[in-house]
């Protein structure tokens, strides 16, 4: 896929695949802290994704969120559907794992490993990149995970903490309770599932599918910083 036009929020750039990858980094108010990759939906790095990389940064994270469409961005479903099969897998994920170094070779990270938290299409990476990325990634956060999943969970050596609505409608119930099946008989690693009455995006509050569930966020966000604490302190 061609890239897109500069996307305003890019303010770094990183090493990967050859030459130099995009994202928006948000740093905590002391200085330092765990570093995490935060993930984009199929919208691509959107003003939302940088609203939850902005408040992971108040949560006391060095946090990083790469920018996968290289600056294009839609709030269209159709064009998002698009540009999300367009995405070449495994330029993404070496994309996404030239975040993790990059985070890791940062003075203001702490710690010798990260946290990766994800959004349907990016929490699928989720699992994708905890699977291939060992002990790089000691805490694992899918949002309602859509999309390019790991063949399996061998080399996963994360917690993963995944949430899920009930009410999901672009996530068949079999297909999660089979990652759920997956996920616990593949890995020695801890895992929890959390599951709320709500649909997908549930967390999205720009509501471009008319699904954010405020209640639900609310829930999923504490639970997720409070995880990633435990994970990466």
């Amino acid at each position: 896929m061609p890239e897109g036009p500069p996307n305003p929020r890019q303010n770094v750039e990183f090493p990967s695949n050859g030459g130099n990858a995009h994202g928006y980094l948000a740093l905590p108010e002391a200085g330092s802290g765990p570093g995490v990759v935060v993930i984009q939906e199929w919208w691509g790095l959107t003003s939302h994704i940088a609203d939850i990389t902005d408040r992971f940064a108040r949560a006391g994270f060095v946090a990083l969120a790469p920018d996968l469409y290289g600056g294009a961005t839609t709030h269209d479903a159709s064009e998002a559907g698009e540009m999300m099969s367009k995405l070449p897998v495994e330029r993404a994920t070496r994309d996404l794992a030239g975040a993790i170094d990059f985070l890791l070779g940062r003075d203001e990270v702490l710690g010798g490993s990260v946290g990766v938290v994800g959004f349907c299409m990016g929490g699928a990476f989720v699992l994708r990149m905890a699977a291939e990325q060992g002990a790089k990634v000691a805490a694992a956060v899918p949002f309602y995970p859509v999309g390019p999943l790991p063949e399996d969970y061998a080399g996963l050596r994360a917690a993963v903490l995944a949430h899920f609505g009930d009410q999901d409608a672009f996530m068949d119930p079999n297909a999660a309770a089979a990652l759920e099946a997956s996920l616990r008989t593949g890995t020695p690693a801890e895992v929890k599932i959390v599951r709320y009455p709500a649909g997908h995006a549930f967390l999205n509050d720009e509501n471009l599918l008319g699904t954010y569930d405020p209640e639900a966020a609310a829930a999923a966000w504490d639970a997720t910083v409070s995880f990633l604490k435990d994970h990466l302190s």
